[in-house]
């Protein structure tokens, strides 16, 4: 039997010390100097630490990094890593021995202050030589930090980036491990990572920013990542902040025309439903769960969801990847960090039947009220997409059509009445049987007719690059 031994930060610290090929540079703004402080009381420390350094000042800040328009930021971040590691490698790169491998660790983190308002969090980075002489490499890192206490939540950032460096130096053979190992000493109730990307020849293709912040959401370390457009990793808190958001929750795996319709017609009644200053702040979201793949499979095929992400962002979206189970938990989600701004969910009919369902909310203390009250009561409405009935296809089913149980009939008309149940009316009623769970049985038994059933971008790129086991 063998045993995986965990090491302290102090013990990770003290192995970078003892390594005299490893040196570099600590610059720490908010949350103390709690990082270079694990390398100095580990021992050893003149063999790492070149420089450690905290400028609280926003003068100073200002002075030795530029202005910049927030002070806990990315761009912040960024400044600090170009700045450290050009005065590093260049005061330094031609005194030090052969073989040195340059690093510079930054942080800019808004820790819990005395009037315990503001949000906790901050970004945190490494700039580094994986080997000598070579072109750096960067990971950059956002945290929430959940911890009530300052001096905590100081501890927390401490672990995580000693965690970081070493990982850097140590671990860049598996990225399932790499993840793991920042999170050493650390809980997922203590600091949330909900950001990671990286970046340089450090990193092999296996270890793509976009497979690690999946590999984030399915460790459960943060609940949400976002792609942009092109494929970016976004911060998704940063980016949803005071946005009008319209989602639409589905596999699309693939997307189909009958997606591409939801979206249309969900945003033109979201967009009549907001005032006028309001109407052209929206951001459309299509959301990818990955909750009940996890809870079926206990694991998620990463190529499988990057194939989806490729084909929305093809068709122009912003995808929301989460492990949510339900709409009432992405809608607290969002509403957490849009607060006073609307919500629109935009789905199927059979999907309303589950929001609604008494028997899907028994696991949870509050049941079905509860649920809804954090679905309905963050400014957010449901927009209904009507679907063809199973039993008959020519027929399609609103949500006036749906048999409620009786005892939620008054529920019902308290959600219309208020606005809260919309019914889609301008959809395209051509559209309304496609399902994605045939088109995806077409396309892998090679059916021919499922490129009818998705937009002619789709169909080419799945062709194109046999996505979902697409058969030539």
């Amino acid at each position: 039997m063998s045993f995986c031994q965990i090491l302290t930060p102090t013990q990770k610290a003290l192995q970078i010390n003892v390594d005299d090929k490893i040196y570099g540079t600590f610059a720490e703004i908010g949350a103390g100097q709690e990082v270079a402080r694990h390398f100095f009381q580990a021992g050893g420390a003149a063999g790492t630490v070149a420089k450690t350094m905290s400028a609280y000042d926003m003068t100073f800040s200002d002075i030795i990094y530029g202005k910049g328009e927030r002070y806990v930021s990315e761009e912040r971040l960024n400044k600090m890593l170009e700045r450290e590691y050009e005065l590093l490698t260049e005061r330094l790169g031609k005194v030090r021995p052969d073989g040195t491998k340059f690093f510079t660790y930054s942080n800019t983190v808004a820790a819990k202050s005395y009037s315990g308002l503001g949000e906790c969090h901050g970004w945190m980075g490494v700039r580094f030589q994986n080997e000598a002489d070579s072109k750096f490499s960067q990971i950059v890192l956002h945290v929430r930090m959940m911890d009530r206490e300052n001096i905590q939540q100081q501890e927390a950032i401490g672990k995580l980036g000693v965690n970081m460096i070493h990982g850097c130096f140590n671990s860049l053979s598996d990225r399932s491990e790499f993840i793991k190992g920042l999170m050493d000493g650390l809980s997922k109730d203590r600091i949330i990572i909900d950001m990671i990307r990286v970046e340089g020849p450090a990193f092999a293709k296996s270890f793509d920013s976009r497979l690690l912040n999946l590999e984030l959401v399915k460790r459960g370390l943060c609940h949400a990542i976002m792609f942009d457009e092109n494929g970016k990793i976004l911060q998704s808190t940063d980016t949803i902040y005071k946005k009008n958001i319209l989602l639409n929750r589905g596999s699309f795996r693939p997307p189909t025309l009958v997606n591409l319709d939801m979206l249309k017609c969900g945003l033109e009644n979201f967009k009549a439903s907001l005032p006028k200053d309001q109407k052209d702040n929206i951001m459309v979201l299509p959301e990818i769960s990955m909750s009940r793949l996890l809870a079926r499979d206990g694991d998620v095929d990463n190529e499988d969801f990057l194939c989806r992400v490729d084909l929305l962002n093809a068709l122009g979206h912003k995808v929301l990847i989460t492990n949510f189970e339900n709409h009432y938990q992405v809608s607290e989600f969002i509403s957490t960090y849009n607060k006073a701004h609307e919500i629109g969910i935009v789905t199927g009919i059979y999907n309303l039947k589950l929001i609604l369902d008494e028997e899907q909310h028994k696991d949870k203390s509050t049941g079905l009220m509860g649920s809804l009250g954090e679905l309905f009561g963050h400014h957010a409405k449901l927009f209904i997409y009507p679907a063809a009935d199973d039993n008959e296809p020519n027929k399609l089913i609103k949500s006036n059509d749906v048999k409620f149980p009786k005892n939620i009939k008054n529920l019902i008309l308290y959600l219309r009445d208020n606005n809260l149940l919309n019914d889609i009316d301008d959809f395209n009623p051509e559209f309304s049987g496609i399902w994605s769970r045939t088109v995806i049985k077409m396309i892998q038994e090679g059916e021919p007719g499922w490129e009818k059933m998705v937009p002619k971008i789709v169909s080419k790129t799945v062709k194109d690059k046999n996505l979902f086991g697409a058969k030539k």
